[in-house]
């Protein structure tokens, strides 16, 4: 590899593990809120929540490698430019595509990381998320303590706790439950504990008192108790159990077989193809992206301005390149035949940075020859 391409990889790589990190960590702070409010809140531990994040970073990753890439290819052939090191690399004969060359490897370095994602990481770790999110569902902490909320944890049963103190003893509890619509049972207590015995969980009642609508005699009984033991394991549906879904399935596996595939998790041929060349597509948008944004820039020239507008610009064909993925959505995973159109964003994101590479080349050709015959 020559100088020059190692101090321009070198340059992008640093550029692009900062806007990674920053990035990841945006989406990161965004998706931890709600968790933190959908796990913690609902009284799960603090290492469930740090699991589930751990579980959803890969597909985040995945996610801002391309936008990193992009960024950190503007920024270093922005600062080149600024600095007039551009300037004396043209001087010195290296032609746009010259200058392009080390942006491709990197972008290509780039490909082989989220093609790891993609391919590996992300369908096994949202196969592990979802096999957690059905361990959690059936979980009777997370469905029944939340403080002062009307629960309904199945039909014709509603729970509310007032208050859970620091010890996990219960305060102010109500629990109305209406399944036999001939005798609703309702009972309050001003304490209550749960207890696990293996499988099974009990709400142990203290201090309080069950009324008894006898529905056809038209009568109320009340029955005081010190301590009474109610099964509220019954109230919980069985955990449903964690199925394939084509995300979660390896990569081979959907290009092998995708017919199969398609019948045992009850979907079409034409969504599993889009699922497995989806992922093999996704790594050449950070090629895509880090050609376009060189591209764009050496294409503009030189500007008193600034390079702000050719900025603006290549953020607006990588908007074109997303345009035509989501056009071209539907269409491959309705014919199953189709699955070669997921490529054609990269390869018109391609011909947009190789159209602007030849623009930029012949730009500069052209003063060259202007100044060879004024000689």
């Amino acid at each position: 590899m020559a100088r020059f391409d190692r101090y321009l990889i070198g340059q992008l790589m640093v550029l692009f593990g900062f806007f990674s990190l920053v990035l990841v960590g945006v989406y990161w702070v965004n998706r931890a809120v709600i968790l933190f409010d959908d796990l913690v809140a609902d009284g799960h531990a603090a290492s469930i929540f740090l699991e589930f994040t751990l579980l959803w970073l890969p597909k985040v990753i995945a996610l801002v490698l391309p936008m990193a890439a992009f960024a950190a290819t503007v920024y270093v052939i922005n600062r080149l430019a600024g600095e007039s090191e551009l300037t004396v690399m043209q001087a010195t004969g290296f032609s746009p595509w010259r200058i392009a060359r080390p942006v491709a490897l990197f972008g290509l370095i780039v490909a082989s990381l989220m093609a790891v994602l993609t391919n590996f990481l992300v369908p096994a770790a949202e196969a592990e998320l979802d096999r957690r999110e059905a361990e959690i569902s059936a979980s009777v902490s997370a469905r029944l303590l939340r403080e002062g909320t009307f629960l309904h944890p199945t039909g014709g049963v509603t729970f509310y706790i007032r208050e859970i103190t620091p010890e996990g003893a219960l305060r102010d509890v109500y629990l109305s439950d209406r399944r036999r619509a001939d005798r609703p049972v309702t009972y309050t207590a001003e304490r209550a504990f749960l207890v696990r015995d293996g499988e099974s969980a009990q709400l142990v009642m203290v201090d309080g008192l069950a009324q008894t609508l006898e529905a056809g005699a038209q009568r109320l009984s009340v029955t005081r108790f010190a301590e009474f033991s109610y099964d509220v394991s019954r109230l919980i549906a069985a955990a449903r159990p964690a199925r394939d879904r084509r995300s979660h399935l390896p990569t081979l596996t959907l290009l092998r077989d995708p017919a199969g595939v398609a019948e045992r998790i009850g979907t079409s041929t034409a969504r599993v193809l889009e699922e497995a060349h989806m992922r093999l597509q996704q790594p050449l948008l950070a090629v895509v992206a880090a050609l376009i944004g060189a591209a764009t820039l050496l294409a503009g020239g030189f500007s008193r301005m600034g390079l702000g507008p050719q900025m603006a610009l290549a953020v607006l064909f990588l908007v074109v390149v997303k345009m035509i993925e989501g056009a071209l959505g539907n269409l491959v995973q309705s014919v199953a035949r189709a699955w070669p159109a997921v490529y054609l964003p990269s390869v018109a994101g391609l011909a947009i940075a190789g159209a602007l590479l030849a623009f930029a080349a012949r730009t500069r050709r052209r003063p060259a020859a202007s100044e060879g015959a004024a000689a």
